[in-house]
């Protein structure tokens, strides 16, 4: 039986959606030293974060508030997951939850960090992630503001890098520019394969819904799902 987390015992921080636009930016692009900045991690000991010691085996970058973390740890609890998240409020509750719920034998597997993707992902190894989940990110909807889109050829590099040679990158939005922007970086670094993915049955392997993917269903709104295989000669 999956274990069963009682929210209501970590009442959530006041949502604010964005944060200072410096934070967005790879830490090398900023000319003064920002006072608030998340932490760059060149490496990191992974028995501090998870109980079994071991490094991730999946990404959720842009992680938000949670809900897909907790729940995807609590489903596959041999999996290690690691959520990333710009926003520092939102990895204190997740760590709240976390912290909370260890004690009871559960989310050992679960942690979040305040990191800017944007930097890179130098603290994971070569050919050591399998699946890197990318969901609903911001939009960024003005032409001025898509500095601060995180999908970049630059990310798309650091995910080539880290996925294993069966390892997926899955991408969900409901905005249709940000699905055109997105494909059209796939495109340009040529490193992947894009597969559609049209109805639940074609994304079985994540049973866990993102609170966005829950109000785009209950509104009728439609959105994209696709998965990224890294190209090899066989594709």
């Amino acid at each position: 039986m999956i274990p069963i987390i009682d929210y209501t015992k970590y009442p959530k921080p006041r949502s604010r959606h964005h944060v200072s636009s410096n934070q967005y930016l790879p830490r090398d692009q900023i000319c003064i030293e920002p006072r608030y900045y998340p932490p760059l991690r060149p490496q990191i000991e992974w028995c501090a974060h998870f109980v079994n010691g071991r490094a991730p085996e999946y990404l959720d970058i842009g992680c938000g508030m949670g809900r897909f973390l907790l729940e995807m740890a609590l489903r596959e609890p041999s999996v290690n997951i690691l959520g990333l998240e710009v926003r520092e409020y939102a990895v204190r509750w997740i760590r709240r939850v976390i912290d909370g719920e260890r004690p009871r034998g559960i989310l050992g597997n679960a942690e979040a960090l305040w990191y800017n993707v944007a930097n890179g992902l130098p603290f994971c190894s070569d050919a050591s992630i399998r699946k890197i989940f990318y969901l609903f990110p911001d939009p960024w909807f003005k032409k001025r503001h898509h500095y601060r889109r995180a999908f970049t050829v630059a990310f798309l590099n650091e995910c080539a890098r880290v996925l294993r040679s069966d390892g997926i990158l899955y991408l969900m939005t409901d905005v249709p520019d940000v699905d055109r922007y997105q494909r059209e970086i796939l495109c340009q670094h040529g490193g992947f394969v894009i597969e559609e993915c049209s109805d639940d049955a074609e994304w079985e392997e994540i049973p866990v819904h993102t609170d966005q993917e829950e109000f785009c269903l209950r509104k009728g709104i439609p959105y994209t799902r696709i998965r990224c295989y890294k190209r090899t000669t066989e594709r």
